[in-house]
């Protein structure tokens, strides 16, 4: 086993790896609100959190007039007519699931292209369906706003029961039937 694929040291790095980008996400939220360590330049110019925010919310806001419904959103909030407001704060934009999977796919040792292709692939997939969350937990909500579920924990061990599938296919597929392939030819 050669020293760069000891599991110690994909261990180490990430958890390394996952306490960066969990906190810096953290720090970097701290900076864009006001109070505190705000800074308005990060908060107009590199603000990658209400970025990500705002294609969440339009991206539900367009699925769900696609289905007919009255939808309005601000930088926060979608209100689905009839149905109720949904807020979607720090903790529903799946940044800690993201820096989960960038950690173990970064510490992992495959090849880099390997690793940029399966990054950005989960990645849209874990948003895919935090707007499918979206639509779905607008659609149950009655008009007071009220849910009967725990939607944040719901959706947190499906995708992390997604993720532990797709990680265990990915580090199985090694390529070495493309390379046994190669070699009998």
């Amino acid at each position: 086993m050669k020293p760069q694929n000891s599991p110690i040291r994909f261990a180490v790095w990430f958890i390394v790896l996952f306490l960066v980008f969990y906190y810096f996400n953290i720090a970097f939220w701290g900076a864009v609100n006001p109070g505190g360590y705000y800074s308005p330049f990060l908060a107009k110019y590199l603000n990658y959190i209400a970025a990500l925010r705002s294609v969440l919310l339009h991206s539900t806001e367009f699925v769900l007039k696609l289905m007919g419904f009255g939808v309005v959103t601000n930088d926060q909030e979608l209100l689905l007519a009839g149905h109720g407001i949904i807020n979607v704060s720090y903790s529903c934009l799946g940044l800690g699931i993201l820096s989960f999977l960038a950690a173990f796919i970064l510490a992992y040792p495959k090849p880099l292209k390997a690793k940029f292709i399966f990054l950005i692939a989960g990645a849209l997939v874990i948003e895919l369906l935090n707007v499918l969350r979206f639509i779905l937990l607008a659609l149950s909500l009655n008009k007071t706003g009220y849910q009967h579920f725990d939607h944040h924990t719901i959706f947190n061990v499906c995708i992390y029961i997604i993720i532990s599938i797709s990680l265990f296919i990915w580090v199985r597929n090694d390529g070495s039937k493309k390379q046994h392939a190669n070699t009998r030819s």
